[in-house]
């Protein structure tokens, strides 16, 4: 495992606690009350920010796919050059890794980025 898939892990952890810290703030609760996240979440009606970040990330793999091949954003995002010397060790985590393992995490095929309405309904993360 890579050093940065730690940091990476570790802030959305810290974005997470720091999440729930104001949800339990706009209840009214304490961590003193005791009462389970998903109460919160669900009196709320907020989904867990992990899931919205990855929205957020697909949904912009979605745009810069429905863009022109010539568009200097998708050649400098999707078309990287493979020949390149890395450093030793376990790579980084790229951008275009990171969509990858989203794409199998939530079962869809980057395919359904051309069509706005399907990939819109596909990535949706609905409020709890």
């Amino acid at each position: 495992m890579s050093n940065e898939g730690l940091l990476r892990r570790r802030y959305v952890q810290q974005l997470s606690v720091a999440e729930m810290r104001m949800l339990r703030w706009f209840c009214g609760h304490t961590r003193r009350d005791r009462v389970r996240n998903e109460v919160i979440r669900d009196r709320v009606g907020v989904a867990p920010i992990e899931e919205k970040l990855t929205q957020h990330r697909l949904r912009w793999f979605g745009h810069v796919q429905r863009m022109p091949p010539e568009a200097p954003v998708r050649n400098g995002v999707l078309e990287r050059v493979d020949n390149v010397k890395r450093g030793r060790g376990i790579p980084k985590l790229t951008w275009d890794e990171l969509v990858k393992r989203d794409l199998k995490d939530w079962n869809i095929s980057k395919e359904i980025a051309l069509d706005r309405s399907a990939w819109r309904l596909a990535i949706n993360v609905p409020e709890s």
